[in-house]
C-alpha cells in the first residue's frame, strides 16, 4: 500500500445530474486505487461515512452524502489492458465511456451497453448496473463483466466473477457502491463490422401501437427507443415515434475503415459551420414552458409522422444523443429536472403508462421529454429489469411546485408498484422506503443487508439515496 499521507477533502458543492437536488461534501480525489484504499481506511478509522461518486451522472442523490466525505474515482481513470483480439478491456473505475470506445473501436469493438452520454464512467455505470437501448436484448451491463475487483473499508480486495464470490458479484453490480469500491473492472466489448449503425424511424398514433411495435420490431432490431409525446391527447394519447437501428454486417460498410476511425464520430463543434454548439441550449431556453414545449412536441411528431427510408448513422451519434447540445440542462432554469422512470410488466405498461402520462397533464405537470425503452429480467439482487417497459419522463422543478411535484411521482410510483413495477435508482430521487421495498421480490432488501453487514460492518460506505431508501439497515 502506498504510504504517502492522504490531504483533507475540500468542502466544495456536490450536484445530482438533474441539477434538482444538491449538497455539499468533504470531496477526495485519489489518483490511484491505493491513495482510495487510504482515504476509506481513515474514514473508517475516524467513524465517518464516505459516498462513492464517478462523474456523478445520477440524476438523483445516489452520489450524494450532505456534509459527509465523497470519494471521487475520476482520477482512476486508465485503460489497464486491451486485448484486440477478445474485446477485454482491464478498466479503472474513473474510464469514461468516451475514451474507452475511441479505445476500442478502431479494432472494431464497441462497449456492449452503453449510457445516453459517453460522460458516464465504467465504475459508476457498474454501480448502477445500467442498460442501454438494446436492454431487451443485451440486458444491463453486468451481464458483460468478466470479474471486477473490489475494495472493502477494511482493505480487503476481493476478485468477483459470476462463478467466484458470484453473491457479491450480482449484488455489487448495481449495488451503487454500498458494498466496495470498484478498483478493476474486465468488460467483454461486442465486435463490430462497421462503426455506422442503419437507423429507421417510424411514426404511431397512439401508445398502443407503439408498445406493439417495440415488441414486434424486437426480433430483429438490435437496438430500439421511443419517444412519446406527452401533449397529445384523446386518442393520440400517447403517439410516438420509433427509433430503430441494426448493426451493419460484414461487407455492408464499404468505407469500413473510415467508420471505425473515432475521429469520423461526434457531432461538429459548429452547427452549419457557424453557430458554436455549445450555445444551442440558450435557445432552448426559448421554449422552456409549457406553450413552447407544446410547440416543440407538435413540431417533432410533424417531421418525424413523414414517412423516410433508412438513414445510416455512426455509433456515437446514435447513442450519445445528450452530448449532442452541451449544456442542454441549462434549459430547465436553474431548478434543475427530476427524472422518473418506472419498468413495468408488458401486460400492464399500456394502461400504467397511459395513466401517468394523463394524470400529469391533469396536474398541469406534463414532462418535457418522455422515452419508451423494452427490457428483458437479468439476475442481479437489486436489479431494475423486468420482462417488459419502462417509461422514463423529464419534469421541470419550477419554483413553488416543488412538494406538490414529489407528491403526483409518488402517487405514479405507487401505481406502478401495484402493477408490479420496479424503479431504475440512478434515475430517482423521490421513492420513500416503503414504496421501494414493496417494488422488489420479498427478501431482496433483507438480502443485500446481510451482504452490506458481511463486507461493511462499520457502515462506511453511505449516500443520502441509501439512507432515505432504508438501504443500510432495517427501518426502526
Amino acid at each position: 500500500m502506498d504510504a504517502r499521507p492522504v490531504p483533507p477533502g475540500r468542502l466544495e458543492p456536490v450536484d445530482a445530474w438533474g441539477g434538482a437536488v444538491r449538497s455539499e461534501g468533504f470531496v477526495h480525489r485519489p489518483g490511484s486505487a491505493e491513495e482510495a484504499a487510504a482515504v476509506l481506511r481513515r474514514v473508517r478509522e475516524a467513524g465517518g461515512g464516505v459516498v462513492l461518486r464517478g462523474a456523478g451522472c445520477s440524476y438523483g442523490d445516489a452520489s450524494l452524502h450532505p456534509g459527509g466525505a465523497v470519494l471521487d474515482l475520476t482520477g482512476l481513470g486508465r485503460i489497464l489492458e486491451w486485448d484486440p483480439g477478445s474485446g477485454l478491456a482491464v478498466c479503472e473505475p474513473g474510464v469514461t465511456f468516451g475514451r474507452l470506445w475511441r479505445h476500442a473501436l478502431g479494432d472494431g469493438f464497441w462497449p456492449p451497453v452503453v449510457p445516453g452520454t459517453a460522460a458516464v464512467t465504467v465504475g459508476g455505470a457498474l454501480a448502477a448496473n445500467i442498460h442501454g437501448k438494446n436492454a431487451f436484448r443485451a440486458g444491463p451491463l453486468g451481464e458483460h463483466v468478466a470479474w471486477f475487483e473490489l475494495l472493502g473499508p477494511d482493505g480487503a480486495v476481493r476478485r468477483c466473477s459470476p462463478d467466484a464470490e458470484g453473491e457479491v458479484f450480482r449484488a455489487a453490480a448495481g449495488g451503487f457502491g454500498l458494498l466496495g469500491c470498484f478498483t478493476r473492472i474486465a468488460l467483454r466489448l461486442r465486435p463490430v463490422a462497421s462503426g455506422l449503425l442503419e437507423v429507421r424511424s417510424r411514426a404511431f398514433g397512439d401508445l398502443a401501437s407503439l408498445l406493439a411495435a417495440m415488441r414486434e420490431r424486437s426480433r430483429e432490431a438490435d437496438h430500439l427507443v421511443g419517444w412519446v409525446d406527452a401533449f397529445a391527447r384523446g386518442a393520440s394519447l400517447g403517439r410516438g415515434l420509433l427509433h430503430e437501428a441494426r448493426h451493419l454486417g460484414a461487407g455492408e460498410d464499404p468505407d469500413r475503415a473510415r467508420s471505425l476511425r473515432a475521429d469520423s464520430h461526434g457531432p461538429p463543434a459548429r452547427v452549419l459551420g457557424i453557430l458554436p454548439r455549445g450555445v444551442l441550449w440558450r435557445g432552448l431556453r426559448c421554449f422552456a414552458w409549457e406553450g413552447g414545449m407544446r410547440l416543440l412536441h407538435g413540431a417533432r411528431w410533424a417531421a418525424g409522422a413523414r414517412r423516410r427510408a433508412p438513414r445510416r448513422e455512426g455509433l456515437a451519434d446514435f447513442h450519445f444523443l445528450l452530448d449532442a447540445v452541451p449544456g442542454w440542462k441549462r434549459a430547465y432554469g436553474p431548478g434543475g429536472l427530476v427524472q422518473f422512470q418506472s419498468f413495468v410488466p408488458a401486460a400492464a405498461a399500456e394502461s400504467v403508462f397511459a395513466g401517468q402520462i394523463r394524470r400529469s397533464r391533469e396536474e398541469g405537470l406534463v414532462p418535457w421529454l418522455s422515452v419508451v425503452k423494452l427490457h428483458r429480467r437479468d439476475g442481479f439482487l437489486l436489479s431494475h429489469g423486468v420482462d417488459g417497459f419502462s417509461l422514463a419522463m423529464d419534469f421541470p422543478v419550477l419554483r413553488g411546485r416543488e412538494d406538490r411535484l414529489r407528491a403526483h411521482l409518488r402517487s405514479l410510483a405507487a401505481e406502478a408498484v401495484a402493477a408490479g413495477g420496479r424503479f431504475y435508482l440512478a434515475k430517482d430521487a423521490v421513492l420513500t422506503p416503503g414504496l421501494f421495498a414493496d417494488s422488489l421480490p420479498p427478501g431482496t432488501l433483507a438480502e443485500f443487508r446481510r451482504l452490506k453487514a458481511r463486507l461493511d460492518p462499520e457502515g462506511v460506505l453511505r449516500s443520502a439515496m441509501a439512507e432515505r431508501l432504508g438501504l443500510l439497515a432495517a427501518p426502526a
